[in-house]
């Protein structure tokens, strides 16, 4: 067993009773004196229903006539994913809103394996929940599976109230070139029928989105998290005939920054570029210290720019 499997699964064994009931205890500040994990408030809770009928389980922060941000997770996380975010102070000015998609979290979970290999539905989706929260125009940041959700609402829906778009180590092709084998073994193992595989696999995943690795209560959140998504979604997901979002984005006349962490072993830093060429007005910022979770390993920087970009995205 390879010493980031032992690691995780270890902090995994860890939870105990905990793990039956981790949002009721890290929402509180309980449990832990981690510092990774603080207490979440002044959220406004609230769910948006997709087109298919699957409910999403979403939250917002912050003045809502402030400028926007919506911000969209990666494969086998949660809108909990952006704590960091919703906590930095430099954001405090904004109007953010998160959710669990489809298969992931709080939302619902279809057995269906179109349920995610239908782009469509993924559009849906964002736009179900921009109506539910009464968002007006905002910026969406879309990490890894993120990005091609939202390449997906571009798609279908257009750009016309999107204000901007950051796209974090975000998948926009699926493309075995712009992908790592890394990732190209964790779509036959993270969906195996062998539940010890599967297991590892999730494990294993889990620790190759980081290049400084969260410990302590954050990572035994994340590996709750992480084994709440059925493997049906990214079995569906792997199954589309959408593979490549470049078109949307190249068709989207507003401003896109791109965030990439220098040690991703997930998603080739090629698959930022690539936008970057497509889009030359647009911003490839790399963050040394990263690996696929730049907004988590260096979440102030993260701020900073994402402060920026939201700003002048807005006086566009």
């Amino acid at each position: 067993m390879g010493q980031t499997r032992r690691h995780f699964l270890f902090a995994a064994a860890a939870l105990g009773a905990e793990a039956v009931r981790p949002h009721d205890v890290l929402a509180q500040g309980q449990g832990s004196t981690n510092q990774e994990v603080l207490p979440r408030t002044n959220r406004e809770l609230f769910s948006a229903r997709s087109s298919d009928g699957a409910m999403l389980a979403a939250e917002a922060k912050g003045d809502p006539a402030a400028p926007e941000i919506l911000f969209i997770h990666g494969l086998r996380q949660s809108r909990l994913s952006w704590d960091k975010q919703f906590r930095d102070p430099v954001l405090a000015g904004f109007r953010m809103v998160r959710f669990d998609l489809r298969g992931h979290g709080d939302s619902d979970k279809p057995a269906a394996l179109d349920a995610y290999s239908d782009s469509d539905r993924w559009a849906d989706d964002v736009a179900a929940v921009i109506a539910a929260s009464k968002l007006r125009r905002p910026v969406l940041v879309g990490w890894s599976l993120g990005g091609y959700v939202a390449g997906a609402h571009l798609r279908k829906n257009g750009g016309a109230g999107i204000a901007g778009i950051n796209l974090v180590d975000a998948v926009t092709r699926l493309s075995p070139d712009l992908l790592t084998p890394l990732a190209g073994e964790f779509s036959r193992s993270t969906t195996s029928h062998d539940l010890a595989e599967r297991v590892a696999a999730t494990a294993d995943f889990l620790g190759a989105c980081f290049h400084q690795p969260p410990t302590g209560a954050a990572l035994q959140e994340m590996l709750v998290v992480n084994g709440m998504t059925p493997s049906a979604a990214y079995e569906g997901f792997l199954r589309t005939s959408t593979t490549d979002l470049e078109p949307a984005f190249a068709n989207y006349s507003g401003p896109i920054l791109l965030t990439h962490g220098a040690h991703d072993r997930l998603v080739r830093q090629a698959m930022s570029e690539r936008i970057r060429s497509l889009k030359p007005e647009s911003r490839l910022s790399v963050f040394a210290q990263s690996g696929h979770s730049p907004f988590y390993e260096e979440p102030a920087r993260f701020g900073r720019e994402l402060a920026a970009f939201v700003t002048a995205a807005n006086k566009a």
